[in-house]
């Protein structure tokens, strides 16, 4: 699966969505949007000369830090999408990236805004953004939003009381290619804490999740959720990922 940009300084990749990618309701996945979106932004990082082959060479690598993703419309199984992200530029210490996926009639189904920033692979900490900046095109940033405000920090309730959700081991379907947590785990992780006929019976409306501490293989990851009934009937929920005294991701989920 390889794109190409438009002359909206957009990456494009055409695709259908597989089996593995839906859930029992035949809609695709939260999860699945999210590596999606993770593939696309390598591509369309490499493309431009800035993707992981290049900050490899410095010892440096992209890492999302948070991301936003609402969905208008589930896309379906077997439905041909369009799926485009474009980078904004830098926002604070972050670096902002965009997405949208339509059907193959333009419609719009999925739209996400994510922010990242950059590691020091070796010793693990954050980087200057300035340290690449140079290596990216000026004329490549497209300043549309797809979701114009960034992605927020996400955070329990002032006064919550969570209540447990289970321990997850991380094991070696969980880790990636710099050798921590996938980002699309930490959402897979979070959904299974919720009853299976809940979420069957109430789709994903819009997700926020937050990556705070890298998580590594044997890590022990307790899971606390708690369960919001607003008051137009629909539904939230915050759920944190600990690793001992370290909330490492938090996500709230709109349903």
């Amino acid at each position: 699966m390889s794109g190409k940009y438009n002359e909206e300084k957009k990456y494009v990749i055409e695709s259908e969505v597989p089996c593995y990618d839906v859930d029992s309701n035949f809609m695709m996945r939260p999860a699945a949007f999210m590596d999606l979106a993770q593939e696309i932004a390598y591509q369309a990082a490499t493309a431009l000369g800035f993707g992981y082959d290049e900050l490899q060479k410095e010892g440096k690598a992209w890492v999302l830090s948070r991301m936003h993703f609402e969905f208008l419309r589930h896309p379906l199984w077997r439905e041909g999408i369009e799926l485009a992200t474009w980078h904004k530029g830098p926002y604070g210490p972050f670096y902002l990236r965009d997405f949208s996926l339509k059907n193959k009639g333009g419609e719009l189904l999925v739209r996400g805004t994510s922010s990242w920033v950059i590691l020091d692979v070796k010793q693990r900490t954050m980087c200057r953004m300035a340290d690449v900046l140079t290596m990216i095109p000026e004329d490549s940033v497209c300043p549309e939003h797809a979701i114009e405000r960034p992605a927020d920090k996400v955070m329990m309730p002032r006064g919550a009381e969570p209540e447990q959700a289970g321990v997850h081991k991380v094991e070696f379907s969980d880790v990636d290619v710099i050798g921590h947590t996938n980002n699309a785990r930490y959402v897979v992780w979070a959904m299974d804490s919720i009853d299976f006929d809940e979420l069957k019976a109430r789709p994903v409306k819009d997700l926020t999740v937050n990556f705070i501490h890298e998580t590594k293989a044997g890590d022990e990851i307790a899971l606390e959720k708690l369960k919001v009934e607003n008051e137009d009937g629909s539904i939230t929920y915050f759920i944190d990922g600990k690793l001992a005294d370290k909330t490492a991701f938090s996500v709230k989920i709109n349903m």
